[in-house]
C-alpha cells in the first residue's frame, strides 16, 4: 500500500485552518468543532494569541485564506473558552459565511496519546510579510502526561502559535503553543516545539444552543501574563 504523502494531507487540511489577527499581532487557528443543530462553530488556537483581545474586549479578525473570506468578531459576536495552564483556547461564534468546512476533523480520542517516534506535521501562518500557510514536520520526542503536551523535534516560529498538529491519517492531535530553544551554549540552538493535546475541544460547539448561551458560559478573562520562564512563545511580543 502506498504511503499517504504529506502534500496530500496539507491540501486536505488547509480549508480547516485560519489566520487570527488581533491589535497586538497574528496567530493561527483551526476548525475544531461544529454544531449539527445550530450555526455555531469553534476555532481552536493558543491562549496567548487572543488573551489580550479577550481581556480588553478588542476585535478579533478571522481570515480564511482558502475561501478568501474574513470576519471581524467583536466581543459580543464571540464566546471564548480558555485553559490558561495549557495555553489553549477556543473561539465560539456563528459561521456567518466564512467558508469553513461543514464538519470538523476527527480528534485524538480522549485520554489517548501517540508514542515517541511517531511522525507528525503542523500548519501555521508565520509572522512574515506576505507569508502563506506553511507546513512543518517532525517526530514526537515525548508525551508529558501531567501537562497533556507533546515535545516535538521541530520548529515553531512567530505566528504559528495555535496551528493544528496532525498525523498522516488526518487526525488532529494537538495545538502548537510554544518553542523551547536550546540555550546551553549561550546562543539559541534548535530545540523542541510544544504541542498541547485536544481533549478539551471534543464536542465544544455542541454544548451550546445559542451564542448567548455560549457567551454566558465563556471563561472570564484574566490579565495576560508573560510566557513561563525558560519558554519562548511562538507569538511575537510575548
Amino acid at each position: 500500500m502506498n504511503e499517504v504523502q504529506w502534500f496530500d494531507v496539507v491540501e486536505y487540511l488547509a480549508p480547516y485552518v485560519v489566520r487570527i489577527w488581533t491589535p497586538q499581532g497574528s496567530g493561527t487557528g483551526f476548525l475544531v468543532s461544529t454544531s449539527a443543530s445550530t450555526r455555531l462553530c469553534a476555532i481552536a488556537t493558543a491562549e496567548h494569541v487572543i488573551s489580550h483581545a479577550h481581556y480588553w474586549e478588542e476585535p478579533i479578525r478571522i481570515e480564511h485564506q482558502a475561501s478568501g473570506k474574513t470576519v471581524i468578531l467583536r466581543s459580543s459576536d464571540r464566546a471564548i473558552n480558555t485553559q490558561a495552564a495549557m495555553d489553549t483556547a477556543a473561539i465560539v461564534f456563528e459561521r456567518r459565511g466564512l467558508g469553513l468546512p461543514a464538519a470538523a476533523l476527527p480528534l485524538t480520542p480522549k485520554d489517548n496519546f501517540f508514542k515517541a517516534g511517531v511522525e507528525l506535521g503542523w500548519l501555521g501562518y508565520p509572522a512574515i510579510p506576505q507569508a502563506s500557510l506553511c507546513f512543518f514536520s517532525g517526530h514526537i520526542s515525548a508525551w508529558l502526561a501531567a501537562e497533556e503536551a507533546y515535545l516535538v523535534d521541530g520548529v515553531a516560529i512567530n505566528g504559528v502559535s495555535g496551528g493544528p498538529a496532525f498525523v498522516r491519517e488526518r487526525m488532529l492531535i494537538g495545538v502548537v503553543t510554544a518553542y523551547i530553544p536550546n540555550r546551553a551554549s549561550g546562543e539559541p540552538l534548535p530545540g523542541l516545539a510544544v504541542i498541547r493535546g485536544v481533549k478539551q475541544f471534543h464536542e465544544l460547539a455542541e454544548r451550546f444552543r445559542t451564542l448567548d448561551e455560549a457567551k454566558a458560559r465563556e471563561t472570564q478573562p484574566a490579565q495576560p501574563l508573560p510566557s513561563p520562564a525558560g519558554e519562548t512563545s511562538t507569538e511575537s511580543g510575548l
